[in-house]
């Protein structure tokens, strides 16, 4: 498989940092390919040389996760792991599993490691991650680490630079929306007559006192409105809400209930086979309402999720940033047949988006945190304070239209401000070239070697599909253009190679042969502008049009919607 542009440059800039600092921090949100651009650093750094690599994660699921994507990017380095099942440093690289590694025992049978890799790397300051770094700097000074995390910033205001005195790069939120990775979120801040009270509540070193938020949220007449907005913005939307306290989340799950929808409840109380039936019940579209408490802040993904509530402050931007982050993902609609999503909404019945205002952060390595509230502005129509990156008053419902000097992109430029929006043209940072077969924008094709990618309009919707050597065609996407352009050229990434993503090579413009053109209608022999590439594109079109067409018109008639 290839690299994303973007991720390329991650690594570019990654590899750059360890060698002039010996360690380095890359910071890469939910959709970035986190795990793809880990494991091409690592594979950059140990090469077929002799050297070790470890990377470190504190979960099984991650462990299994980053060694099978990791081999997909290096297919030819050897792996093994270090858990709870097995204890083997017999790969060139070793996922290990922190809580097993951390102990003295562990940590005596690990070799002198060339490269520490850590996912998850704001956990590296904890004490067994410590224990763990120290380990293996004591064994070898000149050992580098690396750190990946989505979000660098602690809520207990520890900083990373113990162990990470720089930053190679930062994906942030607003590329990824832009390309296409991720979906955009429409935020609602709506009062319910609490957001005073919920001015005054302490705060811990955590977090806000969260026993003091329920006692201002945890109430009926506040869940009876949480409902009743959730019904009229969000009703056929797969939802998690993110409670304070596990009676404040029972109450909550209650009263969907007891309003004809279907929840569940996770909390950590829960006992692990509960949790998994919940959550597979609310995969398979029997729940449509998870409620938790903080669970499900941290490395859980059910991607037709497009409904965040938040029914609790967050005094940190981190933790926002990860709740919010649950309905971001795009759909892949072999995992998630029917299932269409174009955006998330975000209900936030706290104070959180005005506390932080945006889903951007920037990065402090000493563990300072930001102050003071996100700047707002007075909707027309109600005079109410809302957030400025509103595009639609939450209260009243106004549209917020042109500004007073008429300006008339200026909702837009509303909607977009909660990101460091970066103007992304995929058409043109992708690495292969895509055809407009028609000339009327709404098919466009690219070849490879041994693959190809379409994107098709039809219906009032784009659709994304691709195609291998000795595969039927698949669909890979439904809904806008941007989403679908990034799905169809990351599964040509996928199926790649550097050497067929042949963009610039001359033949590119080299004019259709005869033979290409006897496979074609005859309307085009008579264009003397046909490429060599355009033919070969449109013959790919030809005899895959039929297996295309049942794919979109399949997908089309009971298309359940995530937005």
């Amino acid at each position: 498989m290839r690299l994303r542009p973007r991720q390329k440059t991650f690594v570019e800039r990654s590899l750059a940092a360890l060698n002039a600092h010996g360690n380095t921090l890359g910071i890469a949100p939910t959709g970035a390919g986190k795990t793809i651009m880990l494991s091409a650093v690592t594979g950059e750094v140990i090469g077929d040389s002799a050297a070790k690599a470890c990377v470190l994660a504190h979960r099984d699921e991650l462990t299994d996760q980053n060694r099978g994507k990791f081999a997909r990017v290096n297919p030819g380095m050897t792996t093994s792991v270090v858990d709870a099942k097995a204890k083997s440093w017999a790969g060139q690289v070793t996922f290990a599993m922190v809580p097993t590694l951390a102990r003295i025992g562990n940590l005596a049978g690990m070799p002198k490691l060339d490269l520490l890799v850590i996912d998850e790397a704001h956990h590296a300051v904890a004490a067994s991650y410590r224990r763990i770094i120290d380990h293996v700097r004591n064994a070898n000074p000149d050992a580098r680490i690396f750190g990946v995390t989505a979000t660098p910033n602690r809520g207990d205001r520890q900083g990373l630079r113990e162990v990470f005195d720089n930053v190679a790069d930062q994906v942030r939120l607003g590329e990824l929306i832009a390309s296409g990775h991720l979906v955009p979120p429409r935020t609602f801040v709506i009062d319910v007559g609490v957001q005073d009270k919920l001015r005054t509540v302490r705060k811990s070193l955590a977090d806000f006192d969260m026993a003091e938020v329920a006692s201002i949220m945890d109430r009926a007449p506040v869940t009876d409105e949480v409902i009743r907005h959730w019904k009229e913005k969000a009703s056929d939307r797969q939802t998690v809400v993110f409670c304070s306290t596990v009676a404040h989340a029972e109450h909550v799950a209650a009263a969907f209930n007891a309003a004809d929808v279907p929840a569940g409840l996770i909390h950590g109380d829960l006992p692990s086979e509960a949790r998994r039936d919940i959550l597979a019940r609310y995969a398979a579209g029997d729940i449509r309402v998870i409620v938790n408490v903080a669970v499900l802040t941290e490395g859980w993904d059910h991607p037709p999720t497009s409904c965040v509530v938040l029914l609790r402050p967050s005094s940190y931007k981190s933790t926002m940033i990860q709740m919010v982050g649950r309905g971001l993902r795009t759909i892949d609609p072999e995992e998630h047949p029917g299932v269409i999503k174009t955006d998330c909404v975000v209900m936030d019945f706290g104070t959180s988006s005005l506390i932080h205002g945006t889903l951007e952060q920037e990065v402090d390595l000493d563990g300072k945190t930001e102050t003071g509230e996100a700047p707002t502005k007075a909707c027309p129509a109600c005079g109410a304070n809302i957030p400025l990156a509103c595009f639609e008053c939450p209260l009243c419902g106004e549209v917020l239209g042109a500004d007073d000097d008429g300006d008339a992109d200026a909702p837009r430029r509303a909607e977009l401000t909660g990101f460091i929006m970066t103007e992304i043209d995929l058409l043109k940072r992708s690495s292969f070239a895509w055809i407009d077969l028609f000339g009327a924008d709404d098919a466009l094709m690219a070849n490879g070697f041994n693959a190809w990618g379409g994107i098709f309009f039809l219906e009032g919707r784009w659709h994304a599909v691709g195609g291998a050597k000795g595969q039927s065609p698949r669909l890979l996407g439904i809904g806008e253009r941007t989403v679908c352009l990034a799905q169809a050229d990351d599964w040509l990434n996928e199926v790649e190679t550097d050497e067929s993503a042949f963009k610039t090579r001359s033949w590119l413009n080299q004019a259709a042969t005869e033979k290409q053109l006897q496979y074609l209608a005859p309307a085009y022999r008579q264009d003397y502008g046909l490429t060599r590439y355009h033919a070969s594109a449109l013959m790919t079109f030809t005899f895959n049009k039929r297996a295309i067409r049942q794919l979109i018109m399949a997908a089309a008639p009971d298309a359940r919607r995530a937005a």
